[in-house]
């Protein structure tokens, strides 16, 4: 099991900023594709990706009892 936490428009998008799902040795862009077609984040390919609270590349290895955090990028002005 993984926690995954959403920040922001993909927070309102699934709903709620954290969901607990089955995942072991999937990839980061794994687990964002996974959530493009469950939830339709269309958004996710551009968040910010942090694993264990360290910014994660699309590559990395997400194992169970990990934290996943996606972090859509800050805009104002």
């Amino acid at each position: 099991m993984i926690d995954v936490l959403f920040f922001a428009e993909l927070q309102e998008a699934v709903g709620k900023g954290k969901i607990t799902i089955e995942a072991d040795g999937i990839t980061v862009k794994s687990l964002k594709t996974n959530f493009l077609s469950d939830y339709n984040l269309e958004n996710i390919d551009h968040a910010m990706t942090a694993v264990n609270e360290e910014y994660a590349e699309e590559e990395t290895i997400i194992k169970s009892g990990d934290t996943v955090a996606f972090i859509p990028p800050v805009s104002g002005g």
